[in-house]
């Protein structure tokens, strides 16, 4: 893939993340520690029965046992009935290509599996990345070009809606790209704490506040100790995130 890709379609993406009430994903060691609920694990897979394919950074993909697929079958009868394949296409990005060889979602095969890296990788590390998956795609030099990247995922695997489950890099990436169209979180009542815990959108963030994504709330819901939001990220008049009401406060 080459990314001076003409413009095109983009896919609509959404983020799901479960957060606790400190907005940390993880404990400080940046190992995921599962924290939702079982009624969090259902609103997860009702989100992939809505997703052409589901992308995940390649650490998440490391160190948990996670295969990004559609779960049980009553939501893979789901997304037969709205026109899906019965399993989405799964994506995972890591810009070094330094990923497990021996994750866990390597040794599920039910669906293709594309990585998005860069040039930077070795062609020894590159020939790896291709027996492990059923597709890789260099996205710019030494960063993603997700912008690029998203609009290939459009045109050659027909990806119209992407759902991306962290971790806190890659969202934070994808919010400054002006990316995410939509932000589904899960408010858990725990509290972690900790400087180095990651967050839902991590990184080197934003320095002023005009550039922040500006969130407006489409709904909330209450399940027993736990909020369902829905944010839609805020637009301009020529389509870019981060304005609106960001801009009018400063």
């Amino acid at each position: 893939m080459r990314s001076e890709i003409p413009n095109g379609p983009l896919p609509l993406v959404f983020v799901n993340m479960a957060m606790t009430a400190d907005g940390k994903i993880a404990p400080a060691h940046g190992r995921f520690v599962p924290f939702g609920s079982a009624r969090d694990q259902t609103h997860l897979y009702a989100l992939r029965a809505r997703a052409d394919a589901v992308m995940a950074g390649a650490r998440t993909v490391d160190q948990d046992v996670v295969f990004l697929g559609p779960g049980p079958a009553r939501f893979r009868r789901l997304r037969r009935r709205r026109g899906l394949a019965e399993y989405n296409l799964r994506v995972i990005v890591s810009g070094a290509g330094t990923l497990d060889p021996h994750a866990a979602i390597f040794r599920r095969r039910f669906s293709p599996i594309i990585i998005l890296t860069t040039r930077q990788v070795a062609s020894r590390r590159l020939a790896r990345l291709r027996r492990l998956a059923d597709a890789v795609a260099l996205c710019g030099e030494t960063e993603i070009d997700f912008r690029a990247a998203f609009r290939w995922l459009r045109r050659a695997w027909g990806v119209k809606r992407l759902l991306v489950e962290g971790g806190g890099e890659l969202n934070g990436a994808l919010f400054q790209a002006g990316l995410v169209d939509e932000l589904h979180l899960t408010a858990c009542p725990l509290l972690l704490g900790g400087g180095a815990a990651p967050t839902i959108a991590d990184g080197p963030g934003v320095e002023k506040l005009a550039r922040a994504s500006d969130l407006v709330l489409q709904s909330i819901k209450r399940v027993a100790a736990e909020l369902f939001l829905v944010y839609r990220v805020r637009r301009d008049a020529s389509g870019r995130a981060g304005a609106g009401r960001a801009l009018a406060r400063g």
